[in-house]
Formats: structure tokens, sequence, C-alpha cells
């Protein structure tokens, strides 16, 4: 399923709306952003985008061929029909992707990036898993069968992706009677956060009905703990996005029985928390948020370099058409290290300056060897 490069050329009002509510913040006197967090939201979000670069089309492989060959009507022959059936229906999808991804361990493993920040703003909305697109495709196939063509879905897709950006902020109230239709800053509040009347709620993308119509609304009546129940406690982006992973595995291998090991993955988060005697969700969570001292020159090299990786990935994200592989898959692997050191020397991390000075030489002999080459 081809999908616009709405996303890529959204990157610049992305960040400039990152500012604008900065400033905002900082005149109210609200502290929405660290330093060390943003980047390691903003880290996570690059690495998705390279996943996706490395995936290619693979994604879209299957709803194109369900469209092409099995689909039960043609939509695309009326289209102001295809578009109100896309829109609804990537929607609902989103809402059961969603809330499946909060219910069972194997989909939250992939999700729970998006919701390890300590903090809520726009640069959380860019806080996400590498594997999400792989969890949420199967959920898509249904809109193939309804003869949703693949552009037009693809397109609703990432005008959802699009909107959700806004509501993550704390910097807009409520919105009166939008609230009983779409979701909101007011909504998603609650969708973040861990205090145990808010939990697995709100999961809707655009529209807040569905959670409405199947149970799980809950308006905002206190201010939201971000976070998950059992904190990341790191800035690595890497390390986010395969800890849950990690321990899944580890748990499953202890099991008594097959029986016991595929559980592990399917059950719900709250369950596996019990039995490794974890914080359970609904119990108070830890009221530190982790944090890291940065000093002002530490800082300033992170920022610089870190922005030429995130422009090297946006660059990659637009044109990524015209780089041969290989260099394609090298400038990729480079912007994801990018990602890592900046995390790592955020955190003073003891392997963190090799790695960065072994990074500096690759970029430089990758640059020389790109002129050298034309």
């Amino acid at each position: 399923m081809k999908r616009p490069e709405l996303i890529a050329l959204a990157v610049p009002f992305f960040f400039l709306l990152i500012g604008i509510e900065a400033l905002v913040a900082r005149r109210r006197g609200l502290r929405v952003y660290r330093f060390a967090d943003t980047i390691a939201d903003l880290g996570c979000g690059v690495t998705q985008r390279m996943a996706l670069l490395a995936l290619g089309g693979v994604l879209g492989v299957g709803y194109v061929w369900i469209y092409r060959h099995a689909r039960l009507v043609d939509l695309g022959r009326t289209p102001l029909v295809a578009w109100t059936v896309a829109f609804l229906g990537v929607d609902l999808v989103y809402y059961w992707w969603h809330r499946a991804s909060h219910r069972v361990n194997a989909l939250w493993a992939a999700h729970i990036v998006h919701h390890q920040s300590e903090e809520f703003n726009l640069a959380v909305a860019l806080r996400q898993a590498a594997l999400t697109p792989l969890t949420h495709m199967p959920f898509s196939l249904p809109l193939a069968l309804l003869g949703v063509p693949p552009l037009i879905a693809g397109t609703c897709g990432a005008i959802s992706t699009l909107y959700q950006f806004w509501i993550h902020t704390e910097t807009v109230g409520r919105l009166g009677p939008l609230e009983a239709v779409l979701n909101t800053p007011s909504h998603h509040r609650v969708h973040h956060g861990r205090n145990p009347a808010y939990l697995d709620r709100n999961y809707g993308a655009v529209l807040i009905v569905w959670d409405r119509l199947f149970g799980t609304f809950v308006a905002e009546s206190e201010r939201p703990d971000y976070g998950i129940t059992t904190p990341l406690r790191s800035f690595n982006p890497l390390w986010a996005q395969v800890h849950y992973w990690i321990d899944l595995a580890r748990m499953s291998r202890t099991g008594r029985s097959w029986r016991d090991r595929l559980a592990v993955w399917l059950e719900p988060p709250e369950r596996t928390a019990a039995r490794e005697h974890a914080p359970v969700p609904g119990a108070p969570a830890q009221t530190a948020k982790y944090d890291v001292r940065v000093p002002g020159a530490t800082r300033a090299y992170v920022v610089v370099n870190f922005a030429l990786g995130v422009a090297a990935a946006f660059c990659l994200m637009m044109w990524h058409k015209l780089v041969p592989p290989p260099w394609l898959a090298v400038t990729g692997l480079l912007v994801l290290l990018t990602m890592v050191t900046s995390g790592a020397l955020v955190e003073r991390k003891r392997w963190a300056r090799p790695v960065e000075a072994l990074r500096v030489c690759l970029v430089v002999g990758a640059t020389a060897l790109w002129a050298v080459r034309g």
C-alpha cells in the first residue's frame, strides 16, 4: 500500500510547533520539556522512520494483493463513498489495534515505546516504535476486502497520524462540544496517564466516539501522572525499542510448559507484572521522574550532532528513492548510531565517548568516500 509522503513533508512543521509549544508553556510558567527526555522522544521517532525505510514497500504488499484479487466490492468507482468508508474504517481499525496493543503483551511490547516518556508534549507524539507498523498491518486488511483503494487508505492513515500530533499537549484545555466527537488533548492526556482511573482508556485516533460506544471512555478529572507503571529509566532510543521484548523472552524461557511460554506473549501486561512482582497497573507509580544533569558543553555538542542526524533522516525520508541502496543503508545506520550515541552522551555512559568517536570517524569516512565517487 503506497503511503503518501505527507509525514515527511510535515516534519519541519512538527519542529516549528514544538518550538511554539515550548514558548507558550514557558510564558505560562509550565515546564513541559526536559532536554534528555526530548532527545529520547525524537530519537525513537527517527528510529521508526529509518525502520520504515528499511521495510520499503513490504508493509503494503498484503493489502494491495487482497485489494486486487479478493475485494468484495470496488469502492474506487464511487470516490465519495470510498473516502467516507476509508476515513471511518481507518479510525475504527486504529481503535481496535490500539486497544489490542494495550491488552496483548506481544503488541504492547511494540507500542510501549510511545508511552515511556514521563512528560506529555508534542515531542512525545513523535516518540514511536519501530515495530508498530508491522503490528498494525493485519488490522488494516479488512479495508482491502471492503474495496478501499490503497492510495485512499494510505492517505487517510497519514491524515490520522498528522491529526494525532497536536493532541499531545498540556497547553490546550477542553474544547467544549468538540469533546463529544473528537479525540482532544484532554482525552489523550487521560490515555497517557498511569493513574489507576486512566489506565487503558481513550484509544481513539481522530474520533472519540468509538471509546464512548465500546465503553473505554473516561473524561479527564485529575492531573495525569505520565509514563508506564514500571518506568524505563533510560534515554537510549534503542533500548526503549527492545527492553520489553527482552523481558518477555526471558519470562517465556522460564515457563514450565509450552502453554505457559505462549501465554506470556498473549496475556495482558498486568498479569505478567503480577507474576514478576513488578509494579502492577493500578498501583501508585513512583513519583520521582528519571532525569540526568547535562553539562552545557555536552548539551551543545549533542544538539548540533542530533540536528544533523535529524536533517539526514529528513533527507532520506524525502528523497530515498534517489539514493542507491548501499548508501541508503549506510546513511540510515549512521543516523541510528547518532540517535544512540546522543542518548548515551546525555546519560554520560562510560561507552558513550569511544562509540561517539567511532561514529564521527565513520561519518567522515563515508562523506569522503561519497565525495570521491561523486
